[in-house]
């Protein structure tokens, strides 16, 4: 089979035409809202937003609701929850660990009771911690574009004072800009972007969307829209292939999405790292 075969068998099943529209939506989602992420050095706290959707996706199931549904409301609320305990340090940027550990520990035990009061099979556990494509439907790409373009629509809004907020925000509070609103704000995008990755990657591997492809645009490039439109090539990018070679081979999505953009992560660490060390030789000749 040659290449246009693979790629139109691909596309002739409807379960894989859903995964390919969901994971785009989650991949553009993502990159955006994880290249602010990144930038305001609150990855601990994506990563706990993207854990309780476990509890909360595992929670819908027992209660015999969508998963998706789940997922998005326990992010929403644990974002809630961090923002309303959070607490400003010396550095003007948001000192929430404690908080955020505590409300990951608390809902990520919460979910395990959840799993071990459902009877069903335990693959659907699998499923939720580290993904899977298969059982897409249409009416959870639909929720996860109305949710996307909310959360994008919202980002645009407050884009500018947010960057400003994000980079020095104790001038940014002189100038008057609403920095505390814009970081619960933001907590609360980033919520829901990590309930719509997580539902791709699965709630434990959700970083390989929100993550990786922030920060290795962040190594390219320090422009901010250079930096989430690589940001955006690049997640689409893995999930994309992630999807197709999961199609091929028995091995689970998550794993794929998030080998492929660790790759590229090292790949960006090594070509800046020999670019640095050849940039001092050109100036000696």
């Amino acid at each position: 089979m040659n290449l246009f075969d693979l790629v139109a068998e691909l596309w002739s099943y409807p379960f894989m035409v859903n995964a390919f529209r969901a994971g785009t939506i989650a991949a553009v989602l993502g990159g955006v809202v994880g290249w602010f992420m990144v930038l305001r050095r609150q990855s601990f706290a994506g990563h706990t937003l993207a854990v309780v959707g476990f509890p909360g996706a595992a929670g819908a199931t027992l209660l015999g609701i969508g998963a998706a549904w789940g997922y998005f409301t326990f992010c929403l609320a644990a974002a809630v929850v961090i923002a309303a305990l959070r607490w400003r340090g010396r550095n003007g940027f948001s000192a929430e660990s404690a908080a955020t550990g505590t409300v990951q520990a608390f809902l990520l035990a919460s979910g395990f009771l959840f799993v071990a009061l459902y009877k069903g099979f335990l693959n659907g556990v699998n499923a939720l911690l580290f993904g899977s494509f298969l059982g897409i439907t249409s009416a959870q790409v639909l929720l996860l574009l109305i949710v996307a373009a909310a959360v994008l629509a919202g980002l645009a809004a407050v884009g500018r004072p947010l960057l400003f907020a994000s980079i020095d925000p104790e001038i940014a509070a002189a100038r008057g800009v609403p920095v505390r609103l814009l970081g619960v704000v933001f907590l609360l995008l980033l919520g829901a972007a990590a309930a719509a990755a997580s539902q791709i990657t699965g709630a434990l591997l959700v970083f390989a969307l929100l993550v990786m492809p922030a920060a290795t645009a962040r190594i390219i490039t320090a422009r901010p829209m250079a930096g989430i439109a690589l940001a955006v090539l690049i997640g689409v990018t893995v999930t994309w292939v992630g999807l197709a070679i999961a199609y091929y081979t028995p091995y689970p999505l998550g794993f794929l999405v998030t080998t492929l953009a660790f790759a590229v992560y090292l790949l960006a660490h090594v070509t800046r790292a020999v670019a640095t060390r050849r940039l001092p030789l050109r100036f000696a000749r």
